[in-house]
């Protein structure tokens, strides 16, 4: 890393550390990551152990043995819990690369041509956008075998459209910019040019819109595994919930089989949106005041205007 680099970052740490929204959801989204990493030391008891269940076992309340309860198999809910963590984490992340990574090529590229290539590109992507994301991928999950690595495609394949549409339209702001034009003019090639100067412009947004995709992508990982569409040999949030109400968790009263779960899902997401928003707020410091509001040097230059 260079001393730019450095220097790049340490000013963008200065200002992030000031936003408190962002701080809180940098803490949240750490405080899961060192759950799910530190997973097979501080879970109490191993998910995936045999072990002999006793009838008076399956939904026991909370206790000392089991803090969170258990679940309809006996199990422990808080180890489940924090193992359900991984698969969550992992799914939201890395389906999020993908619609990342498919959506803004498609918006720059769009944005950026033009012309026939712009008209083909958003009327598919138009397309995709009008068919509703969770039917067609509970029809993608349900016709392929269900998978961690099928749930994060199909859930990466279809969540990219909205990246395409905001990185188009931060792509044909940038281009009519004068650097843009005058590298036009001394004869750089388009590829050149989108590598060069659009995507260093357009790439804090896409920063800042990842972070919001990853809780669309981990809410919509449990509604899969809600479903019962998820792998059954991994342990994620959506299963957990999934099993609570599909195995008599809610007729037996057990709150707490429902209550873990849920509230990790609402941990994470609102973790990646409070982050979002924060990293929103520092690489577009267009949205701290509007055209029509009076700062603080409107006021000062106003004054001296006066005087």
């Amino acid at each position: 890393m260079d001393i730019q680099t450095f220097g790049g970052f340490r000013g963008f740490w200065h200002s992030f550390r000031k936003n408190a929204l962002g701080m809180v959801g940098l803490t949240m989204l750490l405080i899961s990551f060192i759950v799910a990493i530190t997973a097979s030391w501080i879970a109490p008891y191993d998910p995936y152990a045999t072990v002999k269940v006793n009838i008076e076992d399956i939904y026991a309340k909370p206790s000392a043995a089991h803090w969170f309860g258990t679940d309809d198999a006996g199990g422990d809910v808080l180890t489940n819990f924090i193992y359900g963590s991984r698969v969550s984490l992992i799914v939201g992340f890395f389906a999020t690369f993908i619609s990342v990574f498919i959506g803004g090529t498609i918006g720059i590229v769009a944005g950026y041509f033009g012309g026939k290539v712009e008209n083909i590109l958003m009327r598919f992507t138009d397309i995709i956008l009008v068919i509703p994301n969770l039917p067609l991928a509970v029809v993608m999950v349900a016709l392929t075998k269900p998978s961690l690595v099928n749930i994060i495609i199909v859930i990466g394949v279809l969540g990219w459209t909205g990246t395409a549409r905001l990185v188009r339209s931060q792509t044909l702001t940038v281009k009519e910019r004068k650097f843009v034009l005058r590298a036009r003019a001394i004869g750089s090639g388009g590829f050149h040019i989108i590598r060069q100067h659009i995507l260093p412009l357009v790439l804090p947004l896409m920063i800042a819109n990842t972070v919001l995709v990853i809780s669309l992508a981990i809410l919509e990982e449990s509604t899969l595994s809600f479903l019962g569409l998820a792998d059954p040999t991994t342990i994620s949030w959506g299963q957990m919930l999934n099993f609570a109400f599909s195995r008599g968790g809610v007729s037996a009263g057990a709150w707490w089989a429902l209550l873990a779960p849920g509230l990790g899902i609402v941990w994470v997401v609102l973790g990646c949106t409070l982050l979002g928003q924060g990293l929103e707020q520092v690489l577009n410091p267009r949205l701290e005041t509007h055209h029509l509001s009076i700062g603080r040097g409107m006021i000062a230059r106003r004054g001296r205007e006066l005087s």
